[in-house]
């Protein structure tokens, strides 16, 4: 025969669910894509990052590894573009197909071959691939798309236009940082007590004497 016995369990509940607290969020972060002018951040790169908050777990310690490999990908990104900005002037109108396409295919390969074997020295970027490889391609896409770089392009040289891609993208995704700590604090999740009910083995069984 079983015994059973009752005994307290302890989980985490939340106050708000998670729907609303990310519609919350969600309005949060838009004044900073559409009230700062010029300095609007591409909050699209934000929402990366925010989503990156959960996967690692949807602790304010998994900040400490987002963010470092975040920043890391998106210098890379800044060398990268550079080198391709120089390549571009020195092959001037060498091309295949169109102006440009050799200095970024050779950028391209020089650089992601150098800075993807020197993962292997950096440990904090070879167990952070993920947050790594968005900040590079974060980036890149805020300097293609020119979401951030735009208001500038008039008026900076274009060897400076992947570093305000950059900063557009390192700024956008600090904000993404804080928008996956705050989603998860606006739950105020908070522990509750359960009673849960465990079947213990019966006891050996006597001897029956014959």
């Amino acid at each position: 025969m079983k015994m059973t016995t009752e005994e307290a369990a302890v989980e985490t509940k939340d106050t708000i669910p998670l729907w609303l607290a990310v519609a919350i969020t969600v309005v949060v972060s838009l004044p900073f894509a559409i009230w700062l002018e010029d300095w609007n951040l591409p909050i699209w790169v934000s929402f990366i990052v925010w989503a990156e908050y959960f996967v690692f777990g949807g602790k304010w310690r998994g900040l400490l590894k987002i963010i470092p490999a975040y920043i890391a990908g998106v210098v890379v990104a800044g060398i990268i573009m550079t080198g391709y900005v120089w390549l571009n002037d020195v092959l001037d109108t060498t091309k295949i197909y169109k102006s440009g396409d050799i200095a970024l295919g050779v950028a391209c390969f020089v650089g992601f071959c150098a800075f993807i074997y020197l993962m292997k020295y950096v440990p904090i970027l070879a167990e952070n691939t993920l947050p790594f490889f968005n900040g590079i391609s974060m980036g890149l896409a805020v300097y293609f798309t020119g979401a951030f770089v735009a208001p500038f392009s008039d008026t900076l040289s274009t060897y400076l236009l992947p570093t305000v891609a950059g900063v557009g993208a390192l700024l956008a995704g600090l904000l993404g940082a804080f928008l996956g700590w705050f989603n998860v604090a606006i739950m105020f999740p908070r522990p509750v007590r359960t009673q849960s009910t465990r079947h213990l083995p019966a006891g050996p069984k006597q001897a029956t004497a014959h």
